[in-house]
């Protein structure tokens, strides 16, 4: 089990135990605490967290800034890549594309999905390959407000 999954097992079921887990992955990844997410599930093939609507995420427009957004993508796809990937993989952004189709006016929750047959060795064969992780973040309307992939580069881990 991955050490993400281990801590996320370990906390979330405490008080404030979401927190705390959104709180220690900020600090080992920093430029994610700019955001300050709050996981909300993790599991194997699907991330959810939440980017709370505040002053530091906003635009000139008072709504959460585009790269907030795509910093919140990117959080929750790194959560479901570290808790997905088999043991003998390893993984790397490779690009994201993203589309911004509303304004986004309230707390963000973002999600990052995949299919187990992604993450197969058929899929996944050594000398690398190419995953896309289907992302989007919606309002607390339910309104989609950034859809997207973000493609990771899978290869063996080294020996």
């Amino acid at each position: 089990m991955s050490q993400v999954l281990t801590l996320w097992n370990k906390t979330s079921t405490l008080p404030q135990g979401k927190r705390v887990f959104s709180f220690l992955f900020g600090q080992k990844a920093p430029y994610f605490a700019s955001i300050r997410p709050r996981f909300v599930s993790i599991e194997p093939h699907r991330v959810e967290l939440l980017i709370p609507k505040r002053r530091r995420v906003h635009n000139h427009l008072k709504t959460v800034h585009a790269i907030a957004l795509c910093n919140g993508l990117e959080a929750a796809m790194g959560a479901l890549a570290e808790v997905t990937i088999p043991a003998d993989k390893r993984w790397i952004p490779k690009g994201m594309e993203v589309a911004y189709t509303a304004k986004a006016t309230s707390d963000i929750t973002c999600v990052a999905e995949t299919d187990p047959e992604q993450w197969t060795s058929d899929a996944l064969p050594d000398s690398g390959a190419d995953l896309p992780v289907r992302v989007r973040g919606f309002r607390d309307d339910g309104t989609v407000v950034i859809e997207g992939v973000i493609r990771l580069w899978v290869t063996p881990r080294k020996q």
